[in-house]
């Protein structure tokens, strides 16, 4: 059975050979692409000072520490330099394609580097700042940063962190959440409340009930300019 994947936030000095992340790279191309149009691109964090940026846009320090940084971009660019004037790259459907190629492939590659003993964690944080992102690399029109991945030599072993029960989120030909529902949701918050009393680190008093209502609340200040700057890449012309 396939390892349980964590994430790892702490890894060694040691660096991935060039051999390694190129077979990592080649793991992200050869992922499932939609109509085999390969709508994704990967960049590679190596300068210091963009990586101390990237760190603090994502408030994560350890983001600026060891392991590789990689940025997967959704990027209908290239298609752009192609495709004939007054074509549909902007529209929300290609969008939606580069973007899934992007994520799909970023899971690819945690899949493999997991399977040969690395360590890793998905940054969704990059996108805390995303107008200052697309600047820092640089990113042309209908391109869009997605994620961030760290890989690296791992530095320690977190505990899972438990999943809601299979019934909560799997069913057959409808959506249908079972009519316990709120028995399983409690049982599972007693689940959750002892995990974070009891973890090895950042031990707190939490449920998985309150993290979805506090996350229902909150949106990050620079969060509420993901649409413009969606737009001002590009994408989501009006129309279509």
């Amino acid at each position: 059975m396939t390892q349980p994947h964590r994430s790892i936030r702490q890894f060694t000095t040691e660096k991935l050979t060039d051999a390694e992340i190129s077979d990592l790279i080649d793991v992200a191309q050869h992922t499932a692409t939609s109509h085999y149009l390969q709508s994704m691109s990967v960049i590679h964090i190596t300068d210091p000072h963009l990586r101390a940026a990237i760190a603090g846009i994502s408030k994560q320090q350890y983001i600026n520490q060891n392991g590789e940084l990689f940025i997967f971009i959704a990027d209908q660019y290239r298609a752009s330099l192609s495709a004939a004037p007054g074509h549909h790259l902007g529209s929300f459907d290609k969008f939606l394609q580069a973007a899934s190629d992007a994520l799909l492939a970023t899971q690819n590659v945690v899949t493999a580097a997991e399977a040969k003993g690395f360590g890793t964690v998905i940054l969704g944080s990059i996108l805390n700042d995303p107008k200052q992102l697309i600047d820092l690399l640089a990113l042309p029109k209908f391109t869009f940063p997605i994620c961030g991945l760290l890989v690296g030599h791992p530095d320690q072993t977190p505990q899972l962190k438990p999943r809601l029960p299979q019934a909560t989120v799997f069913f057959e030909n409808t959506y249908a959440l079972p009519s316990d529902y709120d028995q399983q949701l409690a049982a599972y918050d007693d689940i959750i409340r002892d995990y974070y009393a009891t973890r090895d680190t950042n031990r707190r008093e939490e449920t998985f009930s309150h993290l979805l209502a506090a996350s229902a609340a909150v949106t990050p200040a620079k969060r509420s300019e993901l649409f413009a700057a969606v737009k001002a890449q590009g994408f989501l012309s009006a129309g279509y």
